[in-house]
């Protein structure tokens, strides 16, 4: 076999080849000589990277090689993109192609884009892989041209080209993925992070993301900061995740790595919480979010990035693996995903987990569905669905969940605005709120609700939520509690009240007339439960019913028919509300912050799934016992039907909501919350931020 450099510059003189060759007619010649010229761009991209030459380029020069990385999606650019599958489409059409040739094309055009990253890591294996698959569908093509049938190319062949290149060679590339996401010596952010002077921006563009003014301002803002500020900043995160591990009473000292995640802009940060990490004895973990078919979930990014250049693209591309998609498929990626675990036992078993920055600010973004984009199957969407099921399950054999932990925290950045500096500042204070106060008024919260059988749930004005949600029953009230007294840890900023519902007895109706979920806007949602599930669901994103219905499914139930509600909380950072409506962002706040301002149902696993047999207490010492529900009761005789891998939490805010209402058996009930104000004595307070804006 030749030895894989051999390989690269064999695939490599040949695409350079391609580049020039005119042996095919519209609109196929010009697809093939611009994407050999993206190819040859990356060559030019991994040379410079793996000479050392990238780090002694001045800031002009990277910042035009990655303008022409990325312009093609970028903005208006998208338009007529060949990763556009409207596009590409009509244009083949002209050609009197297959609308299912210009699809596979589109796919292949926007797997060789997925390969910039590995052309910044000098990732020779990967980038021959890929460029060896783009040779080979343009020789079916010059092929077919040949023996003069161009007309009778079948598109059939070209799927054959893409599923057996991505079945035989997943074990290649997410065999990586795994040892990416547990090794620290995959080190290339972090070298950057820890090496370069990061007082200069022109470092933003040695991670191979693509960067935007965002990203740049972010960077010299936080340079702006004293050191202690950004360190206090670093501290409140890194801390947050040390005492997720002492609440539920993990050993953080058996553990030996951490995940850190972020968006570009904040290394200043991050580099102080490296070292804030390793002072508790945890080497840190930074890999990239994966832009290649086979790694990629849906639209969304896992990992660290740059900004988007375009969600559409993502969007478009969520289920490109449509392709591929089949039982055989599923059950190798599964066997590949065992044998990676297998070779990186002894790094998972000392893996924590994630600690999180997430950013929020963007534009919230509205969804076109394109008929030319691939979507999967009733058929591959269950198979989809089992893929996920047991590669969790494989997942927490080797990274046990109930050893682990996280933290979440979440900053604006520069596009949400003229505000920004000062929306900045004010989140600076939201993720350090006295931490005491908001636990003794939140426990007041749980005593009442202690008390009760059933909560309701009413909005006021466009929000018709009426919904009554059950809770479990207490054995013994003076040593037990349903409810979580959320303050800042794994989830910052503080601020809710959270427990697992009783499934059977909630039931009735969820509605939202405008949210955004998981960067997604929902207009006009409606979820109707019935012993605790969902068994209706709509919205008025699309014209026609089942579009509706396909947009939630796909992206709010995850490929399920129904899920069930997973928790049921009460938020009470009325600050985090109040900075929301002064200026103006409710609908750019993360789920992160979102969820604590007002009160939030999560519809999915519960928030303790797979920890459900750890103990945890309150401050006051009672036994949090609502843990589970009848899914998560069979994680020991039925795993498959115990969790579904996804949890999404849909909240009312104060200004939607009527009231909430603590119900006993009798039916006598106790308002903790009317007409949007907290009304429980001792919570006043709480008020304040509220009143300010009637």
């Amino acid at each position: 076999m030749l030895m894989m450099d051999s390989r690269y510059e064999l695939v490599l003189d040949r695409i350079k080849e391609i580049c020039d060759e005119k042996v095919l007619g519209e609109p196929v010649c010009s697809y093939f000589n611009r994407g050999a010229g993206f190819l040859i761009l990356l060559d030019k991209v991994f040379k410079i990277s793996s000479s050392g030459r990238l780090f002694e380029m001045d800031r002009k020069e990277l910042e035009n090689i990655n303008r022409q990385l990325y312009e093609d999606i970028v903005g208006k650019n998208y338009d007529n993109s060949y990763a556009n599958p409207e596009y590409i489409v009509k244009l083949f059409k002209k050609g009197y192609y297959d609308e299912d040739i210009a699809g596979y094309l589109c796919f292949l055009w926007a797997e060789i884009r997925g390969l910039i990253p590995y052309a910044y890591e000098s990732n020779e294996e990967i980038l021959t892989l890929y460029m060896e698959l783009f040779v080979e569908i343009y020789c079916i093509f010059t092929t077919a041209a040949e023996e003069k049938k161009s007309g009778g190319l079948k598109a059939e062949e070209i799927r054959q080209c893409i599923y057996w290149f991505e079945r035989d060679n997943c074990e290649i590339v997410c065999s990586l993925r795994v040892k990416e996401q547990l090794d620290p010596s995959c080190d290339y952010a972090l070298r950057i992070i820890r090496e370069c002077d990061l007082m200069d921006p022109v470092y933003l563009y040695y991670f191979g993301e693509y960067i935007s003014d965002a990203e740049i301002k972010l960077a010299e803002y936080i340079n702006s900061l004293d050191e202690e500020e950004v360190r206090a900043m670093a501290k409140t995160y890194t801390e947050g995740y040390r005492i997720g591990f002492y609440k539920t009473g993990k050993d953080i000292s058996r553990k030996k790595t951490v995940n850190i995640r972020f968006p570009l802009g904040f290394e200043r940060m991050v580099k102080y919480a490296v070292e804030q990490f390793e002072a508790m004895g945890l080497k840190c973990i930074i890999y990239r979010a994966s832009g290649l078919s086979l790694n990629k979930k849906g639209h969304v990014r896992i990992g660290y990035y740059g900004a988007i250049p375009n969600k559409q693209y993502d969007y478009d591309h969520r289920e490109d693996e449509a392709i591929y998609l089949d039982n055989d498929y599923v059950n190798r990626k599964l066997d590949v995903l065992r044998m990676a675990y297998e070779d990186n036992k002894e790094l998972a078993a000392v893996y924590a987990g994630p600690a999180v920055i997430e950013e929020f600010g963007q534009e919230p973004f509205a969804p076109v569905n394109k008929p030319e984009a691939f979507v999967l199957s009733d058929k591959q969407r269950k198979l989809s669905v089992k893929y996920v099921k047991k590669s969790s399950k494989l997942m927490n054999e080797y990274i046990k969940g109930d050893e682990n932990s996280f933290t979440i925290i979440a900053y604006p950045k520069p596009y949400i605005g003229n505000d920004f500096e000062a929306i900045f500042k004010e989140t600076v204070k939201l993720n350090t709120l006295d931490y005491n106060k908001y636990e003794k008024m939140q426990q007041i919260i749980i005593d009442v609700l202690d008390k009760a059988n059933y909560v309701r749930v009413a909005g006021k004005g466009k929000n018709k939520t009426e919904i009554i949600v059950a809770l479990n029953e207490l054995k013994d009230p003076q040593k037990e509690t349903n409810f979580e007294n959320c303050v800042a840890d794994v989830n910052i900023p503080l601020g809710e009240v959270f427990t697992s519902p009783k499934l059977k007895g909630t039931a009735g109706i969820l509605h939202s007339p405008c949210i955004y979920l998981g960067e997604l806007k929902y207009i006009d949602l409606w979820l109707e439960f019935s012993e605790g599930v969902i068994v209706k669901y709509s919205c008025k994103n699309f014209d026609t019913e089942e579009a509706n219905k396909r947009y939630i499914e796909d992206n709010l139930l995850h490929h399920h028919k129904t899920l069930p509600m997973g928790e049921f909380a009460i938020g009470t950072n009325t600050t985090a509300y109040r900075m929301a409506r002064d200026y103006g962002i409710e609908g750019l706040l993360p789920i992160l912050i979102g969820e604590k301002t007002g009160p939030h149902f999560a519809v999915g696993d519960t928030c303790y799934s797979h920890e459900e047999d750890i103990m945890s207490y309150n401050p006051d010492g009672k036994a949090i016992v609502a843990r589970s529900n009848d899914y998560a009761d069979l994680r020991n005789t039925d795993p498959d039907k115990a969790y579904f891998s996804c949890h999404t939490d849909i909240t009312i805010p104060y200004d939607e909501l009527g009231g909430v209402y603590a119900i006993k058996t009798d039916g006598t009930q106790t308002a903790v919350i009317e007409d949007g104000l907290f009304v429980l004595e001792g919570l006043l307070e709480l008020n304040e931020p509220l009143l300010r804006g009637r």
